[in-house]
This record gives structure tokens, C-alpha cells and sequence, in this order.
């Protein structure tokens, strides 16, 4: 099998970035699998000696093996993602996406190699994802799973599927009318995309995720994804640009990933209803813990303000 090559994307982290290359090291699959790092350039003057610090970590864990794309300027996460995937989609046809915020298993890129050449000429199936839920009734599972929605934590694609990305969301404008729509888009009402794509449109945010999502999901396309994790997620500590309490709560990853082997790939795509409602009820106990969380410590606040107001 001819690996596919390792998009991975950096900044200012330097010991995030160490771990993420030093587990992607673990996985036999990679000492022959091409590798381009992308290096974004600083935002402001006092991110100058993170971003060196980053890329002197890049040079002397795999600088004699990896190509080195350093940016002179900050083109920022969205835009950096963007044109890589979109540039190593164009030279081998496929390409494994990771960021400096996550830890893989030894199995990673077995699985997402193994699915991008099992699904290579499945045109509904149009990303793999190396992330899943922390699901307990699939703790025995081996078969991998069908989800109508993408993922960013750990994942691959085909040129064939990247072409259909859309960069201005174009037609997003239907889900404002077309309520089925728009509910089937945030996951039968579990989860607000349709927000966060608004937030897009509007230029609050600038996330190539939500876009992606908007593109697979306006071509009918699905994700395949393994039964437990494979990665996980080292962001949430305050150092990254994206990351936020509520995704940490809806999209947390398993204390300990994935260390089988093995690994079904179904003959067929389907999206079995029964495995999209355990997801689904997932997401939603994670929004209520989320609410029930800000409910409590506005409680708090309002009770230290009285007690600070009457002293």
C-alpha cells in the first residue's frame, strides 16, 4: 500500500507540537508515509519566539524527514488548512489532516489509510475520521461507523470529496427557510451548526470546519469513523485559538484511546439509525451538562455579589 501523506498543521505550541509528532512517530505507517508541515507564521510581535520555538522542534524531531512549508505571515488556521489539504489533494489525490493539539494511537493512520483505500470509489463517503465519541455501547464494537456529519480531530479526505468544498458555503441561505433542513443539518436538533455557520457568513468567526461540514452535508455526504477513538485532544488547556468549554464538553475524547488492532470496515454505507441515535443522545446530555454548568456558576456569581455588596 502506498501511504497517503500527513498534512500536519502548526503554531505557537511548541510542547503540544512535540507530543502530537512524537505519537504520530508510534504509528508504523509513518515512517513512510510523506509529511508536510505547515508552519503558520507569527500574528503579533511577543508570537515570534513560540512560532521559532515550534519550528526548532519540527526541525530536530523530523526535520530530515518532512517538507517544511513556513509561512512568512499569519495566514491563520482556516486559511492554512484550506490551501494544504487542498494542495496535497491536487499531487496524491488523498491526504491525513492533523493539528498540534492532538495525540494519536499507534493505530491511527492504520485506520484512516485502510478506509481511505477501502472507500476510495464510495462518492457518498467523503471523509474518515480518526475521532469518536466516548460511546460505552460500542466498547465492544470492532465495525466501524456511519455519521451523516464531519469531524476535525484527526482526519482524512479524497480529492474527489475536497473538490466539493465550498469556501463561500454557497445555498447555506436555504436552512433559513427550510426548517427540516435546517434540523436535519444540527443533528435533528442536538446541535447548533446552523448557528455557527450564520457566525461564518457573518465574518465572527473563521472556521474552514463549518464550511466543510456545509459541503458534505449539501452533497449528501457521509463520514466514516472507528468505533472508539483514536486520538485525543491536548488544547483545551488555554494555548490554542479555537478551542472552547462547550466543544470540550460535547466533543471530549476518552481518557484512553484506542489500542486494538482491530478493525471491521462494512462492505456497505449505511447510516444505521440506531448508531446515529446513541451519537445523538450523546450530544445532547453533553449540551444539558454544559447548560446545567453555566445555570450553577451564574447561581455562584449572583451569591458572591450579594455577599461582596453587603460587607
Amino acid at each position: 500500500m502506498n501511504y497517503s501523506p500527513i498534512a500536519l498543521f502548526v503554531y505557537k505550541r511548541p510542547e503540544h507540537t512535540r507530543r502530537t509528532i512524537e505519537n504520530l512517530m508510534q504509528c508504523p505507517e509513518f515512517a513512510n508515509s510523506p509529511l508536510y508541515i505547515f508552519c503558520d507564521g507569527a500574528k503579533t510581535d511577543k508570537d515570534k519566539e513560540k512560532v521559532m520555538q515550534v519550528r526548532e522542534v519540527v526541525r530536530s524531531l523530523v526535520g530530515t524527514k518532512a517538507e517544511i512549508i513556513a509561512s512568512t505571515t499569519n495566514r491563520g488556521l482556516a486559511n492554512s488548512i484550506i490551501s494544504g489539504v487542498t494542495s496535497l489533494c491536487d499531487k496524491y489525490q488523498r491526504v491525513i489532516v492533523v493539528e498540534d493539539d492532538l495525540v494519536v494511537a499507534p493505530q491511527f493512520l492504520g485506520f484512516l489509510n485502510a478506509a481511505l483505500e477501502k472507500y476510495q470509489d464510495e462518492p457518498s463517503v467523503m471523509q474518515v475520521s480518526g475521532h469518536m465519541f466516548p460511546v460505552p455501547e460500542f466498547a465492544n464494537r470492532s465495525e466501524a461507523i456511519f455519521l451523516p456529519f464531519t469531524t476535525s480531530w484527526g482526519w482524512a479526505t479524497w480529492k474527489r470529496a475536497w473538490d466539493y468544498f465550498d469556501a463561500e458555503a454557497s445555498g447555506w441561505e436555504v436552512l433559513q427557510t427550510d426548517k427540516q433542513m435546517q434540523n436535519r443539518f444540527n443533528l435533528d436538533g442536538c446541535f447548533d451548526y446552523f448557528k455557527m455557520l450564520k457566525q461564518q457568513i457573518s465574518g465572527d468567526i473563521d472556521s474552514w470546519a463549518i464550511r466543510w461540514y456545509w459541503s458534505v452535508f449539501d452533497n449528501n455526504g457521509c463520514v466514516v469513523y472507528p468505533p472508539k477513538s483514536y486520538v485525543h485532544n491536548i488544547g483545551f488547556d488555554g494555548s490554542g485559538t479555537h478551542g472552547s468549554f462547550l466543544a470540550r464538553l460535547v466533543f471530549k475524547s476518552i481518557p484512553e484511546m484506542n489500542s486494538s488492532k482491530l478493525f471491521h470496515l462494512p462492505r456497505y454505507v449505511t447510516i444505521k439509525k440506531d448508531d446515529f441515535n446513541i451519537i445523538k443522545k450523546i450530544i445532547i446530555r453533553n449540551n444539558y451538562s454544559f447548560l446545567l454548568l453555566i445555570k450553577n456558576t451564574i447561581l455562584n456569581i449572583t451569591k458572591i455579589v450579594k455577599f461582596l455588596t453587603n460587607i
